[in-house]
């Protein structure tokens, strides 16, 4: 077994459910155990640590490799540690025929074993980088608020790259969708159910919204393509109206994905929305949501550390997801970002995720090389 795998076995079997996704106290929730068990893997290879607290129990952890000489500039390796809830047989880490199963495998434990791994060995083999500070940040809430990443930029951490752990087949993303959640709501009049027409049904008024914004919006979308993206998407994730049978309806409510291209921004979607209703003479209100918007990302490949990057790994060209990550966050922070892990993406979030084994340590390989031609 090698190490990559040992650690990604180690983490699995430690939970780390985002708390939004659980009720309170349950012991799955938080990714403190996992934060702590990183830091005494990363202490005893000689990285310097530290955490940085983000919320209460839930701290971002920071493991440094310093280089022989002054700091010029800082890499920093950035995969996060929660993950979606499961059932509990999936935090017992399987192998079967080549892949690693159970939850976190792929997204993103995978990452977290292959980055601080290759930075481990780094540092076990006694070689530093002459003027690169290399900085793993293993990161809380990327799969709810992104709060760790957050954090992270507020706290005023600068890098000349960020390696965004997710699962991307080995691929080198330099952009990424950006991911935009509205609740609309329509307003009607209430009335007895034996008299619907002295009142204004919502759920009605609702139901032609939906069916314009899953038609004609949707295709006028389809019009409006990105070379790595391809095009914006609308998905209606979820309706809510009315309380019984009897009660013609007053309000009702959908929930809206809206994937967003580079350029693309929360006011403008939103004056698009109101255009594309007022032609069919439809009203909807806005109804705060409290997390905030995740817009896309989209780092220039030609700058010199994402093209070392690429060519390092042998890709003569970025690639683009359609997933929101914490690339976005770093890189519009100030921190160039790109998107690379083991694994593939469509096992994540599944009810039996895995990752390829082989996958875990060819990820880990093309790190350490890489970092290797800092020293």
């Amino acid at each position: 077994m090698t190490k990559t795998e040992k650690l990604l076995r180690e983490l699995i079997a430690l939970p780390s459910v985002n708390p939004a996704f659980l009720p309170a106290q349950d012991p799955r929730a938080g990714e403190q155990r996992v934060a702590d068990f990183l830091a005494a893997t990363a202490a005893q290879a000689g990285l310097d640590v530290e955490f940085q607290p983000v919320a209460a129990g839930r701290s971002n952890l920071l493991a440094r490799l310093s280089p022989r000489g002054k700091v010029r500039q800082r890499l920093l390796l950035a995969p996060h540690m929660d993950t979606v809830n499961a059932a509990d047989g999936q935090f017992v880490p399987v192998k079967r025929g080549g892949r690693l199963h159970g939850r976190g495998a792929c997204d993103t434990k995978g990452s977290v074993a292959a980055m601080l791994t290759a930075l481990c060995e780094l540092a076990g083999a006694g070689q530093r980088p002459a003027d690169t500070e290399i900085v793993f940040a293993a990161l809380v809430d990327e799969e709810h608020g992104q709060a760790g990443s957050r954090a992270l930029v507020a706290g005023g951490l600068r890098a000349s790259l960020a390696i965004v752990g997710e699962p991307t087949c080995l691929q080198v993303v330099s952009a990424h969708k950006g991911t935009l959640w509205m609740k609309l709501e329509t307003r009607g009049k209430s009335a007895h159910g034996s008299w619907p027409e002295l009142g204004r049904n919502a759920v009605h008024e609702m139901a032609r919204v939906v069916d314009l914004l899953e038609t004609t919006y949707a295709r006028e979308l389809r019009r409006r393509r990105h070379p790595l993206l391809g095009c914006a998407t609308v998905s209606v994730g979820a309706i809510r109206g009315g309380t019984q049978p009897n009660i013609v309806p007053d309000r009702c409510t959908i929930l809206i994905d809206r994937r967003t291209l580079p350029g693309e921004t929360e006011a403008g979607v939103r004056r698009e929305l109101d255009a594309v209703l007022r032609r069919k003479n439809l009203a909807v209100v806005y109804v705060h949501d409290k997390l905030p918007h995740c817009p896309p990302m989209e780092t220039d490949p030609r700058l010199p550390l994402v093209a070392r990057f690429l060519n390092s790994v042998g890709q003569r060209k970025a690639a683009g997801v359609r997933y929101f990550c914490d690339a976005s966050v770093l890189g519009h922070g100030g921190i160039p970002s790109v998107v690379f892990g083991p694994g593939d993406i469509a096992q994540a979030h599944t009810a039996d995720e895995w990752i390829s084994l082989s996958s875990l340590e060819r990820g880990k390989d093309l790190l350490l090389q890489f970092l290797q031609s800092f020293c």
